[in-house]
């Protein structure tokens, strides 16, 4: 990775007048310093309070005592499937050293997550619920998620029993980080939760309608289609303006439901990897939902020769993000955020290609 310039570094010491201000001419180069495996790092000097910091201050790979690709490594294994345990035979790493680079791999995604998914646009939603369960199936959770369905975008997740609470949340992160210049279409199961609110946030705001599914011996033997909000034809108008769908469905959230059991260990059937907190899932659903927004290829947002992340669908970012610049755009000391800023400024040729499309 090219080497940052002054000009977009702030001192991270809380203490300084001029913390996290950028272009000052406070900040100046301060040679470099070696780790113990050979490779050097940055060091930076604030003119101001005098102290020193290192190019990796306030981000994950602080004080680490392996290299930054190990990092990298490690978080790419976990969104795929891979166990800790797994993980730490792989890279010949202790499993607590694992364990604690993920807490960290967690904590930046959650803040890039809550900085950088908003200012989206809400056309089609859909909402559905995982139950799993956690050390023993005494202790059972339920993971409650959104998708737009447009841009295939996570908006929001949470973790935690299923009611009113929960769900009301989930659907008020999503609809307070989006943007919506018409009727989004809402599709959700038939729990009786969502009636209550998805009415009490969007009002008559919405065109929302129910997917109910019965089954037998494990099998769907009847769909049934509800409309709960709206009138016919406010849902054939919300029909017409979707581009994925043709009737009310949950198709595309449920199939979602599906990355995610195949990207978390925790998450996978007939699994020992179960999680033995809902803080620890939570965590790990935060590193997979950065990786599925930003990282990952859409397959179903191929244009061309170009598969789009669902991040770039929405217009968040202009390209495809790595783990690298996720971990260096937090902490508010390496600021490739604002490369990240020029990634928005250039949405604009996204939305005439998608309107070409």
């Amino acid at each position: 990775m090219p080497s940052t310039p002054v000009s977009r570094i702030g001192c991270p010491h809380m203490d300084c007048p001029t913390h996290g201000q950028l272009g000052k001419g406070n900040i100046a180069r301060h040679g470099f310093f070696k780790l113990k495996q050979g490779s050097r790092r940055r060091r930076f000097h604030c003119k101001v309070c005098g102290k020193t910091f290192s190019s990796t201050k306030d981000t994950p790979y602080y004080r680490l005592h392996c290299t930054r690709r190990d990092f990298d490594e490690v978080s790419a294994m976990s969104v795929e499937g891979i166990n800790r345990s797994a993980i730490a035979r792989i890279k010949a790493l202790s499993w607590n050293t694992v364990a604690r680079w993920l807490e960290r791999a967690a904590s930046a995604a959650r803040e890039f997550n809550d900085r950088m998914t908003r200012g989206y646009e809400l056309r089609e939603i859909q909402a559905d619920e995982i139950k799993t369960f956690l050390t023993n199936k005494d202790r059972t959770a339920w993971i409650l998620t959104t998708l737009e369905v447009w841009s295939r975008l996570w908006p929001s997740t949470i973790v935690g029993a299923r009611s009113y609470r929960n769900v009301k949340r989930v659907i008020a992160d999503t609809s307070r980080r989006g943007r919506f210049e018409e009727f989004p279409l809402i599709t959700t199961d038939g729990y009786y939760y969502y009636t209550l609110a998805i009415g009490r946030i969007f009002d008559r705001a919405c065109v929302y309608g129910q997917v109910i599914k019965t089954r037998r011996n494990d099998r769907v033997v009847r769909v049934d289609r509800r409309l709960v909000i709206g009138s016919p034809r406010t849902l054939e108008d919300a029909l017409v303006r979707s581009e994925d769908s043709e009737t009310l469905n949950t198709s595309f959230i449920e199939r979602m439901n599906l990355t995610l059991r195949q990207g978390s260990a925790y998450l996978c059937r007939r699994s020992a990897c179960h999680a033995r907190s809902k803080e620890r899932l939570a965590d790990h659903l935060e590193l997979l939902r950065c990786f599925y927004n930003f990282i990952r290829p859409h397959r179903g947002l191929r244009f061309g020769n170009e598969v789009r992340t669902p991040a770039m669908q929405a217009g968040l970012v202009s390209r495809r993000l790595s783990f690298r610049e996720v971990f260096t755009s937090v902490g508010g000391m390496l600021l490739y955020v604002l490369i990240i800023i020029d990634f928005r400024a250039s949405d604009s040729r996204i939305q005439r290609e998608s309107a070409a499309a």
